[in-house]
């Protein structure tokens, strides 16, 4: 599913902030993220869904050289991805309805076929009941599970979470992981960013660690 082959990247202000990653996470598979502040996570993250490009070395996502991918075509890349962020990232002033629904929208489904899926994300996360209000009038919980729901709409293949639960209390953060721990029950290969090493640990996945910008423990360093 994802290939990193001596990946690094380099900011002109911070620089090397990756340095000769290579690991391969197959299809299915579930594994977290972990690492001091500023090893390399999000930036790891934001390399594979192409929000930044690698310095050197390759990237092979389900098959296909991302490194060669035109600015034109990573829209389409992007829908093979589910992206879920700490600060959720949702439209204040739509509904949650219209905050899940919007990937559909952009893709071009019909307005049936969006109201179907909408709702089928909302209800996987439990929060179907909710899909006419607002973000601001819900809890931080809820609006990182319209975030996952938004993420997952379009059934993608791969889950990338970005410390989703760095907002959230243990209980919540617990919930919010088993979500995670559902999806890919049923196949679809998860990638999560957190510092949460209890939880981690509690989980029971593998853990790859970054350490200044260098992959020290992972499923095949």
């Amino acid at each position: 599913m994802l290939q990193f082959n001596r990946v690094s990247k380099r900011y002109s202000d911070a620089g090397e902030v990756l340095n000769d990653v290579s690991f391969t996470l197959e299809r299915g598979k579930m594994v977290f993220l972990t690492g001091h502040s500023g090893a390399g996570k999000s930036t790891m993250l934001k390399l594979i869904a192409l929000i930044e490009r690698s310095t050197r070395g390759q990237i092979v996502l389900d098959g296909k050289n991302i490194g060669r991918v035109s600015e034109r075509e990573i829209p389409y890349l992007r829908r093979k991805l589910g992206l879920i962020f700490q600060d959720y990232r949702l439209l204040y002033d739509r509904t949650v309805f219209d905050n899940v629904a919007l990937p559909l929208i952009v893709a071009g489904y019909a307005h049936r076929e969006v109201g179907r899926r909408v709702r089928g994300a909302l209800d996987k996360v439990g929060l179907l009941n909710k899909e006419r209000r607002y973000p601001m009038a819900l809890s931080g919980g809820e609006q990182q599970r319209v975030g996952i729901a938004r993420a997952i709409v379009n059934k993608p293949p791969m889950i990338l979470a970005d410390e989703p639960t760095g907002n959230l209390d243990p209980e919540l953060s617990r919930e919010i992981m088993g979500l995670f721990a559902e999806f890919n029950s049923v196949g679809v290969t998860v990638m999560i960013a957190s510092h949460d090493l209890a939880l981690i640990e509690e989980m029971g996945y593998p853990v790859m660690r970054l350490d200044h910008g260098r992959l020290v423990q992972g499923p095949n360093p």
